[in-house]
């Protein structure tokens, strides 16, 4: 049996992704997101419009997709309501954000040089992706949401994730840290809730058992 639901949320789990990218005075900026999906060499990014991330793009052209393994959850969760933007719009005031000129010393990350983009890696994440900017254009009606695609240049992986004589990564190694509905999970169990859930007030449900 199935019953109508107006769902609130539609975060049905994705993985987490960490952009770095440039800012106008050459610092870097970091931005957790989960709206990313991969075709090919080509990956499709949401990201909100008005977001640091978003104008770093559109200028730049380019970003670094870092993936983050499960345990890195309390470090992403760091980043969950800092803005790289001075300027906050009235929804991110509302959800508590705060601006951080430093969001990696924020989230006690440390950043490395790209080999082709100007943005940095970041050296905890086990997968890093050099990526350029092919287009970006308005998703949706009134989302306030730009939807970029980018093309991966280059991509750096942890070599405990290679598949020994291939170009390969180890599906049983690789263990991604995944948001669903506004909780960390890694290896299928909930790691914590992010600090999202309490900001757009997702109910948290008792663990089964």
């Amino acid at each position: 049996m199935h019953r109508v639901v107006d769902l609130k949320v539609l975060y049905f789990g994705t993985p987490v992704v960490l952009i770095s990218t440039r800012n106008p005075d050459g610092t870097a900026n970091l931005a957790p997101m989960s709206s990313a999906w991969w075709l090919g060499d080509q990956c499709m990014l949401g990201m909100n419009t008005a977001s640091q991330t978003t104008q770093n793009m559109l200028r730049e052209r380019e970003c670094v997709l870092n993936l983050p393994a499960a345990d890195l959850a309390d470090a992403v969760d760091r980043l969950a309501l800092l803005t790289g933007s001075p300027v906050r719009t009235p929804h991110r005031i509302e959800k508590g954000y705060r601006y951080e000129p430093d969001k990696f010393g924020a989230a006690g990350l440390h950043p490395v040089p790209a080999d082709l983009v100007g943005a940095p890696r970041v050296a905890e994440c086990p997968i890093q992706l050099e990526c350029e900017s092919l287009s970006a254009e308005p998703f949706g009606v009134d989302t306030g949401v730009t939807a970029h695609t980018v093309r991966v240049l280059r991509a750096h992986v942890a070599d405990d994730l290679i598949v020994p004589g291939t170009a390969h990564v180890d599906q049983l190694r690789w263990d991604p840290l995944i948001m669903k509905f506004c909780e960390f999970f890694g290896g299928g169990t909930r790691l914590r809730p992010s600090r999202l859930a309490e900001a757009w007030r997702i109910p948290r449900t008792a663990a089964a058992g």
